[in-house]
């Protein structure tokens, strides 16, 4: 990956089960949302599309693959909307998922942007 940079916000993302009461879950996904608008914003600069963008989550304990992907969704929703894309699944953006272990009571998610090589052109404008 070249021209990647790396930023980190700490943030405590969480999976946003159907549990609780639905304000508070509105208010934690709009929250997140707005975390995501932010690390994009903190860039100076960065590639031009296509990208890969990868969103590390840093905490004490791992998750699965799939709570990975879903706790970092309303991140994923504002990054892609603070880049100018209506749609996070639009074919410019390529989403990757990572996780490392933090310290105790150390939550933090890491944004990096990097340009994409395209080699499949299966992936290249619909």
């Amino acid at each position: 990956m070249s021209d990647a940079s790396r930023i980190e916000y700490h943030l405590r993302s969480q999976v946003h089960g159907l549990s609780g009461h639905w304000r508070v879950r509105a208010a934690r996904v709009k929250r997140e949302r707005e975390m995501g608008v932010r690390l994009v914003r903190m860039y100076k600069k960065h590639p031009a599309p296509p990208w890969i963008l990868t969103i590390t989550r840093v905490a004490p304990r791992a998750l699965d693959d799939d709570n990975l992907a879903y706790a970092c969704k309303a991140i994923r929703d504002g990054i892609a909307e603070a880049l100018g894309f209506r749609n996070d699944a639009d074919w410019q953006l390529v989403w990757r998922y990572a996780q490392r272990k933090g310290k105790p009571r150390e939550y933090a998610i890491e944004l990096v942007i990097a340009s994409a090589e395209w080699h499949d052109d299966s992936r290249v404008g619909t």
